[in-house]
Parts: structure tokens; C-alpha cells; sequence
């Protein structure tokens, strides 16, 4: 299938970065990195709340695009769930560089393992059930990360 320039498969794939010919998945995380610390330094933590549930619905819609477009359920060149679940696993944390480096490494474990119920989110239909299992899995990284903060700072360089 060719690549298409419309908005839909642009925002699906990440601008492109989805056709990256392997891991697009970590590859798509990456981006959220630089948005999530944007966004805090502009409007802190419900900043990056803001972005991950623009992220979340306009991928929801694009990613149902792109799978017409593709002709398959899950697209591996969709990759605005991955930026969209990035976000998710970056919100209300102190943003650091340490935070980002283990926010990225916690979200891609879960995002790839898919512990329940994440793997039954993806059966849902259409751009939903693309979305929802990254999502799940950036709720996953969120609460862990959450957890280390309180529990031990000093590992996460606070």
C-alpha cells in the first residue's frame, strides 16, 4: 500500500516515523519524549494530561483511518497509540531526564508484554481497540513510575 500524505495517515504514523522498517513501535515512543517535556515546562502536568487525551482521541480517529487505508486491523505503521500511551506514562511525574529515560523503558515493557487488561483492550473495534491496550500500558508505566517517585526519588535522580 502506498504512503498517503492525507491527515489521517500523517497523524497515524506519526509523521511518518511509523514506516520505520523495524520497531516502529519504539521509534513512534520517542517523539513523546519532547512532547511531554514541552508540555510540562508550558503547562505542567495537566499539560501533558491535555496532550495524551488529544492524542488519545485524534489517534483514535486516525488510527481507524489508517487501518482502512492499510487494510489490516492493527497497522505496524500506526504509531499514535505508542505516542499517545507515551504521554499517558509521562503525566504528573517531575519530568527529568532520568524520569523520561525510565517512563520510555517502563511504557515499551508494557506496551510489548501487554499484562491484563491491556490484551483484551486491543479486541475492541476499529481505532479503539488500537489505541486502548497503549493506553492501558501507559496507565501501567504511570502508576509504577508514580510509585518509584514516592518510594525511591533518589533512583529516579529527585
Amino acid at each position: 500500500m502506498p504512503r498517503s500524505r492525507s491527515l489521517p495517515i500523517l497523524l497515524a504514523t506519526g509523521l511518518g516515523i511509523g514506516y520505520v522498517p523495524f520497531a516502529p513501535g519504539t521509534f513512534g515512543s520517542l517523539p513523546s519524549l519532547a512532547i511531554a517535556w514541552g508540555l510540562d515546562r508550558l503547562a505542567g502536568g495537566w499539560g501533558v494530561a491535555a496532550g495524551a487525551a488529544l492524542f488519545a482521541l485524534a489517534g483514535t480517529w486516525a488510527a481507524e483511518r489508517a487501518a482502512n487505508h492499510f487494510g489490516v486491523t492493527d497497522p505496524g505503521q500506526v504509531v499514535v497509540d505508542e505516542i499517545a500511551g507515551q504521554l499517558v506514562a509521562l503525566t504528573f511525574l517531575p519530568l527529568g531526564v532520568r524520569v523520561l529515560g525510565a517512563g520510555f523503558v517502563l511504557f515499551r515493557i508494557f506496551d510489548i508484554l501487554k499484562p491484563w487488561p491491556a490484551n483484551r483492550l486491543e479486541s475492541l473495534p476499529g481505532g479503539s481497540g488500537i489505541m486502548a491496550d497503549d493506553l492501558m500500558a501507559g496507565l501501567y508505566a504511570n502508576l509504577l513510575l508514580h510509585g518509584l517517585v514516592a518510594w525511591r526519588p533518589a533512583w529516579l535522580g529527585l
